[in-house]
């Protein structure tokens, strides 16, 4: 795989104090109704599986860890039902975050149990919102799944099957949405990517393609930064023949973690705008995985 390796970011000033939002809806998009329009007239089709795994034993009790998690609980690898369900990837790394679990658990479980309320609020998916997935790229559950997410990939190395299986999943079909990493943590998922799609090119995703108009029409890309290094959020692809007109595979929010919106949409951590706009990301996300 060969990239331009992306500019250096320039620093910017942390996001300014929110007010508290309330309400019994999660995150709910209090500002933004007037301005977008919903298409939701346009009718989505759920992607079956792909491979029919062996029967998997649901979970109960599955936790995201450390401060404010212990109140979100969801079932965990349910029986597939042809449901949209989140779905994150699970990966072995010898580093934690400071006490708040495994890398691969960043902003779970609150960030999948907001944004999963929010599809089905706004969308015609069919939505699991009180169950989740959470599997390693080699578990047959992959191929349930069109659409998968995974973060901190500076620090993923992915063993040899699960190599394989991604690769295999992506050529399938399969969409990866790829948040929440940063500065040189680029060099490591342009390494990994390179040994699951060798002949691919990582490159930036231009502002007028289809994944951000897939159900939004979005076109602020000033609002959604790093919530904290306050970066300007750079989107990467990985297209199917290296076509920037043909499919998108992978989707990557280097110098970005709009999942972290979404799990603070509800305490008012960020300005409501800000987590709006991160949501509506996600939503065109899954709905371009969904459909494309």
């Amino acid at each position: 795989m060969r990239s331009r390796h992306p500019p250096r970011p320039r620093s910017a000033a942390a996001p300014r104090a929110a007010r508290l939002v309330s309400g019994t809806r999660i995150g709910w998009f209090s500002t933004c109704a007037p301005t977008v329009a919903l298409r939701a007239a346009r009718r989505l089709v759920v992607v079956a599986c792909i491979v029919a795994p062996g029967p998997v034993s649901a979970q109960r009790g599955f936790r995201g860890e450390g401060f404010n998690r212990a109140e979100i609980l969801l079932d965990v690898n349910v029986p597939y039902d042809g449901a949209f369900e989140f779905a994150r990837i699970r990966y072995a790394s010898s580093l934690g975050m400071l006490g708040r679990g495994p890398l691969w658990s960043h902003d779970y479980a609150r960030a999948e149990a907001n944004f999963s309320r929010i599809l089905a609020e706004v969308s015609t998916v069919p939505t699991r919102t009180r169950a989740s997935a959470v599997f390693g790229l080699d578990d047959p559950l992959l191929f349930q799944h069109s659409v998968a997410y995974i973060v901190e990939v500076g620090y993923w190395v992915p063993e040899e099957p699960e190599v394989r299986a991604l690769r295999t999943w992506l050529r399938r079909g399969g969409f990866l949405i790829v948040d929440d990493f940063q500065e040189n943590d680029f060099v490591n998922f342009e390494r990994q990517m390179k040994r699951v799609l060798p002949d691919a090119v990582l490159q930036p995703v231009p502002r007028e393609h289809p994944v951000f108009d897939a159900f939004y029409r979005f076109t602020d890309f000033e609002a959604v930064r790093h919530p904290y290094s306050g970066y300007r959020t750079q989107y990467w692809g990985v297209f199917e023949g290296n076509d920037p007109t043909g499919r998108l595979m992978v989707i990557a929010n280097y110098n970005g973690d709009i999942a972290e919106y979404w799990e603070f949409s509800d305490r008012g951590f960020f300005p409501v705008a800000e987590s709006n706009e991160a949501y509506k990301l996600g939503v065109n996300y899954i709905v371009y995985g969904l459909t494309r």
